[in-house]
């Protein structure tokens, strides 16, 4: 039983992937031209080829450094401010239309002009934050709202303090929002810090050599920094979702 439950579950994960590789073989093959669509197993010999090397591993830490710190300072920041907008009518009334101004706007007008403004080694950092923050705030600010007006009333009608209902009425009643939020925001910040990178060209970063691989028309190489990019992103989001289900329960889903 426990077997074949193992195999059933091989096979949803093996079926797909196998397909779309399947289908961009066909198509590398129909289209017959290696510069526009490279195969499958040509951009693996390129991916093998640079994972051979240390100058891949150095870019590719130097990028997830720079996600990883844009996505915690993003998540901070977007737990700051639904605090703050949550408790605060002014702060309400200032800082929301800000943030979802912030949310509507185009990634690469923000790029644009913190190029200007810092350098280009902290822009995917910042962005990402940009990115992160608004996603974390609106769902956290959903979770502080969340509790039974009922509860609090019961809450205030017992005495209990401001730090008391803050650790037993919405902490527990906000975490499920936050988990939400983050895991929601994680692929954001993957694809608007790598877009900063292609743009601002830091000295070491992954998003610089899929700059220079489209300049050069490196195709293969081009898709295999791709498949390193999408490849990250799907593997921590994983990785935070675990952490967060043992964290959280059934709740963190």
């Amino acid at each position: 039983m426990k077997a074949s439950t193992t195999l059933k579950k091989a096979v949803k994960i093996a079926a797909p992937v196998i397909f779309w590789l399947g289908l961009w073989q066909l198509a590398s093959c129909v289209l017959g031209k290696p510069l526009l669509l490279p195969s499958p197993v040509e951009v693996l010999k390129t991916l093998t080829a640079l994972a051979g090397t240390a100058r891949f591993w150095r870019f590719t830490g130097a990028t997830l450094l720079r996600i990883l710190s844009g996505t915690l300072l993003g998540v901070m920041s977007g737990t700051l401010l639904a605090a703050l907008t949550h408790f605060s009518p002014a702060a309400d009334v200032l800082v929301s239309p800000a943030l979802r101004v912030l949310r509507a706007t185009p990634v690469v007008s923000f790029i644009i002009l913190i190029i200007l403004w810092t350098g280009a080694d902290l822009v995917p950092v910042v962005i990402c934050a940009l990115m992160v923050a608004p996603v974390v705030w609106e769902n956290l600010r959903a979770g502080l709202a969340s509790p039974d007006p009922a509860l609090l009333e019961m809450a205030a009608a017992y005495g209990m303090g401001p730090g008391r209902k803050l650790s037993y009425i919405y902490i527990p009643a906000a975490l499920p929002y936050l988990r939400s939020g983050v895991l929601s925001s994680m692929g954001l910040a993957w694809k608007s810090g790598v877009a900063a990178e292609v743009l601002c060209i830091p000295r070491e970063a992954v998003g610089t050599q899929i700059y220079w691989s489209k300049l050069y028309l490196e195709i293969p190489a081009l898709f295999a920094w791709t498949v390193v990019v999408a490849a990250l992103s799907m593997v921590l989001e994983l990785l935070a979702r675990r952490a967060l289900m043992r964290g959280g329960g059934k709740n963190a889903r």
